[in-house]
């Protein structure tokens, strides 16, 4: 548990396969998650494999039925008692009164052939159409993928370009709705000393930062704006650059990657609706696997989750449908319903529970509409986050020192 807290913050981070993962698929065993998090399941999995290893052991000790028969007993208790706990937390859960009316946005482009031979303004008529008539006077959100806007833009002229002014005419008839989109900016600096530790050098001598961020419009005017901070290793971040680019040249680039360091947000970032009473979590596809990662949107204000995301890259591999399962881990750590808009597959809308409520399939273009609840409440996990990792933690580095001061004796 020590390593994988560990493997959450370093620049390989890939935590796909972290123990406490295993429960996604079955939410109704696990919703104490939201006191423990996923370290909780890990835990579990831990105490069980040892205590039916002990079991073991005292048996070919003693050959003793009855020894194995307690053992046996106790650790099929291990297993019941959380899962009983957790059926009774999920009998008598009630989730928030208020809701909010959500279309999610499902364009299904393909992004080895046609995701970046469109404009931006095409994109744009293209949402447009999708979403058109799923929309009235009674619709909140209105939610489309991760960099769906592909063709790079300056951050700063967003407000301005005709790709915002086109989505805007969808809240002519409705001055309560928030647009949340994915979009690739980038921010030019023209001066000779690097003006930031993420900006990338030119050709022309100038730098730039490359960003892969959400966006919020609505009647204010004004767009918010959230730069993802939890990147793909390699396909969007060059790890230990300054140490392996020498060694590994353009390795990355023929990988599929980048040797381009993309600029990342160092605090969570949520988006306020016009009327100041929904704040959604703009949370940016990679980083909805990061449990104690995402409670810093809640800490925020955030009172529900959106998860944009870009899961065609996956094609029909078993990828896009295990990362829509992790949502599910999100949904009961933070009690926050999930409305999640992927390029194709899976697009979804989540409870407070971690049910899957309303899905659109792999390979479809579409639009769903949906009414999720909103939370304000504060769950023990998010206040707390992956408190059993550092507790792990601790017992490892004492565990080590108890060691090397053994072995010196």
């Amino acid at each position: 548990m020590a390593f994988e807290k560990f493997h959450l913050n370093w620049d390989f981070s890939w935590p796909w396969l972290n123990l406490g993962n295993v429960f996604s698929e079955y939410t109704s065993w696990i919703q104490w998650y939201e006191f423990t998090g996923t370290f909780g399941g890990a835990l579990w999995i831990w105490i069980v494999n040892i205590g039916l290893f002990k079991t073991y052991e005292k048996y070919q000790e003693h050959k003793s039925t009855k020894i194995l028969s307690i053992g046996v007993g106790k650790n099929v208790l291990c297993i019941a008692i959380p899962i009983i706990i957790s059926f009774l937390i999920l009998n008598n859960y009630e989730e928030g009164n208020k809701t909010i009316e959500a279309v999610i946005i499902q364009p299904n482009v393909d992004p080895y052939t046609e995701k970046y031979g469109q404009s931006n303004t095409e994109i744009a008529a293209g949402l447009i159409q999708q979403a058109k008539d799923k929309l009235d006077e009674n619709t909140d959100y209105l939610i489309a993928p991760e960099t769906v806007f592909s063709d790079t833009f300056p951050i700063d002229q967003f407000d301005r370009s005709q790709q915002k002014n086109m989505l805007s005419t969808l809240s002519k008839n409705n001055d309560n709705l928030n647009i949340i989109v994915g979009a690739d900016f980038y921010r030019l600096y023209q001066q000779d000393e690097r003006p930031t530790s993420t900006a990338n050098r030119t050709q022309r001598g100038d730098w730039v930062d490359w960003y892969n961020a959400a966006a919020q419009i609505n009647k204010t005017g004004k767009s918010q704006f959230y730069i993802k901070s939890k990147l793909v290793v390699g396909v969007e971040n060059f790890p230990f650059k300054s140490i392996l680019e020498p060694l590994l040249g353009n390795i990355m680039l023929d990988l599929g990657g980048t040797i381009a360091t993309r600029s990342i947000q160092k605090e969570r970032g949520v988006f306020t609706s016009n009327t100041g009473e929904f704040v959604a979590a703009p949370i940016i596809c990679y980083e909805s696997v990061y449990g104690e990662f995402v409670t810093g949107y809640i800490k925020k204000g955030a009172n529900f989750l959106t998860i944009i995301t870009n899961d065609a890259w996956w094609d029909r591999t078993q990828g896009h449908m295990q990362h829509l399962s992790y949502a599910k881990l999100r949904a009961i750590e933070t009690r926050r319903s999930i409305a999640r808009s992927a390029n194709t597959g899976v697009s979804a809308f989540i409870n407070e529970k971690g049910e899957v409520m309303s899905t659109l399939a792999y390979e479809i273009k579409g639009t769903l509409k949906g009414v999720i609840t909103i939370n304000d409440k504060k769950t023990f996990y998010v206040q707390y986050g992956d408190y059993i990792a550092r507790i792990a933690v601790l017992i490892a580095g004492l565990i080590i020192l108890f060691a090397i001061a053994r072995k010196k004796s």
